[in-house]
């Protein structure tokens, strides 16, 4: 669009030159994020300086109309607004003496000149009530062209990649807390919790357990009511959280009965080739630390390559479990870890054992006859068989239960006593050490995963037993972050978020006591790959004065979307090479959109894919058609208590054809399926969604399985270890935590 004839603006409307049709411009970014885009009309006015005077005050009452719309209509706070000049004033434009073009200041030069100040210096304005400094004046250098890449950031777009733009966020510049060329960037606090049940929260509705730290939080911030885990067990809803990917993508979606990693001495886990949000923003200049639990592997080959590590993930710093909490690191349930197989292995055993002892007495009572090779040749294969699943199950207390600082092993096994001590003194040495620099900060919590460690304070405080209590101490550390937080001047800095990985399990018992979460209305739980009860998960977020208080968002939203969320606010891209199944959550949190960019979600189970949800937004309504569903045991329970957890595959399972439709805006229960008799629209929404689903498929490439069951064995030149192997005890947590409580 440069001329190098003297023509250097359009002619005639009639003319055939133009915006090339191919340029992309932020409005067209901005209609595909759903805005409304448009030109105000013009209106008559006059003034004491002349026609071209008249012109500029009625210009300015133009723009007062329109600010003053904004604030009538209640969108002051939400709404960007900027005010500029195409160029500098015409200085050539007269009738006889009056001038009617306009005064370029003390800049020479004017409208036509391309090098003087006057014709390119001009006004520039931006209010955001509340995000953006009031009566602040910036004397740096910037340009109209900024405008561009600004505006299509804060949209949640991304700009085009098959050009060149100045990549330049004016409006994250004027903000000091978020600029990406500035040292004082947004301070990051993650909080996820394990296995909590979304019913498990006062805010969301939960009245007899106390959680008012979590509560105060959403009171401050955004709270999501339909926000939804990847899957619906530990260690692929994580990996999705860590790259906004669905599992299935990165190789950590199972197609066997085991859908988390089993032991810190396998060789699956997290690959080193995703990237996680804690990667880019360490390139970013953040400083990042993981504090309590990983479950995403340790080593691939030798027992001190880390490949699967936090700190070759992109943490800097990582104090807590590489695995998870079970109740074999109590000792004092029965085993959480496959129990229905160790059962096996100890049958089987008994029945060598008890061959062995009959060949043995009719041996030695001469009641039949039978060689000595015989039984000496069964004695030693039950000894080996007995060794080669004892030796991994018969001490996973001292294999998985352990505590790392970096890559060193401080405890093996863990000291239980101690631990939500430690890592809560952990979390707020790491704030107090980085305060000074932007940071990233994920407290992956153990509670409240059974068994429920609990300190002496929290026990019998609460109305709900032993989970009760661990659900009011959980909160308690909540507020013991925010209070550092507050006490540290980064309340304004920090961009807080406080979730569950997934559904509260309601296979968790200790005889008729329930040591597992409430899901409140939504069906099902822990394992349940498409029921609510075991995806839909608390979703809490507060910026104070950059999100809005009190609000609460009923639009589908995933915990995929913290990675581009949290990337883009940090300054950072989102990978170009890879499909990111997460979209960033800014403009719906602070209400620049009002729909969520989700238009179908993918519920698996394992690898198998159980569930669909489709959010129609023209409609205002969101779709869910099951595929699949578990067999409830016993039928009525709404769990599987006979298996421990629900299965994705095989007899545990029933197949629908036709899938069982919900709409989940009128029954988010799913307690009524809808029919083609009782739904007009059910063969049409059937192949829309089934139209979703060969979409979706087309879009997903082949992998490594990390939790084959190669991958997901016990190696013993994996296991992590503190001594010479397998001699593998200490304790070399010296530091106490007494002062924190």
């Amino acid at each position: 669009m440069a001329s190098s004839s003297r023509y250097r603006a359009l002619q005639w409307n009639a003319g055939s030159g133009g915006l090339p049709a191919n340029e992309t411009t932020f409005a067209r970014l901005l209609q595909q994020q759903g805005y409304t885009t448009g030109l105000i009309a013009k209106f008559l006015g006059k003034s004491h300086h002349g026609l071209y005077g008249d012109n500029v005050e009625e210009m300015d009452w133009m723009v007062g109309k329109i600010l003053d719309s904004l604030d009538k209509e209640g969108l002051k706070n939400h709404t960007f607004t900027y005010f500029a000049s195409d160029h500098g004033g015409h200085l050539e434009a007269q009738d006889g003496s009056a001038q009617l073009g306009g005064w370029n200041g003390i800049y020479k030069g004017g409208k036509g000149m391309g090098g003087w100040e006057g014709g390119i210096r001009v006004p520039g304005i931006f209010r955001w009530t509340g995000v953006l400094p009031a009566g602040t004046v910036i004397d740096e250098p910037t340009s109209l062209m900024d405008i561009y890449p600004t505006v299509v950031h804060l949209a949640g777009g991304i700009l085009p990649q098959d050009r060149s733009c100045l990549n330049i966020w004016l409006t994250l510049c004027l903000f000091p807390r978020t600029c990406v060329s500035n040292p004082s960037k947004p301070n990051f606090l993650l909080i996820l919790a394990d296995d909590l049940g979304i019913g498990d929260v006062g805010c969301y509705g939960n009245d007899t357990i106390r959680t008012p730290n979590i509560d105060g939080l959403a009171k401050e911030g955004v709270r999501l009511t339909q926000h939804i885990a990847a899957a619906a067990v530990c260690t692929p809803s994580r990996a999705a959280f860590l790259t906004g990917r669905y599992p299935i993508r990165s190789g950590m979606a199972s197609g066997t009965q085991r859908r988390v990693l089993f032991w810190n001495g396998c060789s699956g886990g997290l690959p080193p080739n995703e990237t996680t949000f804690a990667r880019i923003l360490h390139q970013q200049g953040y400083s990042t630390a993981l504090v309590g639990k990983w479950h995403m592997g340790v080593n691939c080959k030798s027992r001190h390559d880390h490949c699967h590590h936090p700190l070759n993930h992109g943490f800097d710093y990582f104090y807590g479990m590489p695995f998870t909490l079970l109740n074999e690191c109590q000792g004092t349930d029965d085993p959480e870890l496959a129990k229905s197989l160790q059962d096996s292995y100890w049958l089987y055993t008994q029945m060598i054992i008890l061959a062995v002892l009959t060949l043995l007495i009719g041996k030695l009572t001469n009641l039949f006859s039978v060689k000595w090779k015989i039984i000496i040749y069964l004695a030693i294969c039950g000894l080996l068989y007995f060794i080669s699943w004892f030796s991994s199950y018969g001490f996973t207390k001292y294999w998985n239960c352990i505590l790392m600082r970096n890559h060193d092993i401080t405890e093996q096994p863990m000291n239980l006593e101690k631990t939500t001590s430690n890592m809560l003194k952990e979390a707020v040495s790491f704030i107090e050490r980085n305060k000074h620099r932007p940071f990233l900060l994920f407290v992956s919590l153990l509670h409240v995963h059974t068994p429920l460690i609990t300190t002496q304070e929290f026990l019998g405080r609460s109305r709900h037993g032993l989970y009760g209590d661990n659900v009011e101490e959980m909160d308690w550390m909540v507020g013991r972050l925010l209070d550092v937080i507050d006490k540290e001047g980064l309340k304004n800095t920090t961009f807080i978020y406080f979730a569950s990985d997934h559904g509260g399990s309601l296979e968790a018992h200790r005889g008729n006591a329930q040591l597992g979460g409430w899901n409140g209305i939504y069906k099902g739980g822990k394992g349940m790959g498409g029921w609510e009860g075991g995806i839909r998960v608390p979703g809490i977020v507060r910026w104070p004065g950059v999100l809005p208080a009190d609000t609460v968002i009923d639009e589908p939203t995933s915990l995929m979307d913290i990675f581009p969320t949290v990337v883009h606010l940090a300054g950072g891209a989102v990978p170009q090479d890879r499909v990111i199944d997460g979209l960033t959550l800014l403009p719906l949190l602070q209400g620049i959109v009002q729909h969520s960019g989700h238009e179908f979600m993918f519920h698996y189970c394992g690898a198998f894919l159980h569930a669909v949800r489709w959010h129609q937004k023209d409609r205002g309504t969101t779709w869910k058609a099951h595929y699949a569903t578990p067999v409830f045991q016993p039928e009525a329970s709404g769990a599987c208590s006979g298996k421990g957890i629900c299965p994705c595959f095989g007899d545990g399972v029933t197949h629908h054809d036709p899938p069982l439709l919900f709409d989940l805006s009128q029954d988010p229960s799913e307690t009524n399926p809808l029919s083609a008799d009782t739904e007009p629209l059910f063969d049409a929404i059937m192949r829309r969604i089934g139209e979703a689903i060969e979409e979706h498929r087309n879009t997903l490439t082949p992998v490594p399985q990390q939790l084959s069951p190669y991958n997901n064995i016990w190696k013993p030149w994996l296991q992590p270890c503190c001594g010479t192997f397998p001699f593998c005890w200490c304790d070399e947590e010296n530091n106490k935590a007494d002062g924190i409580l």
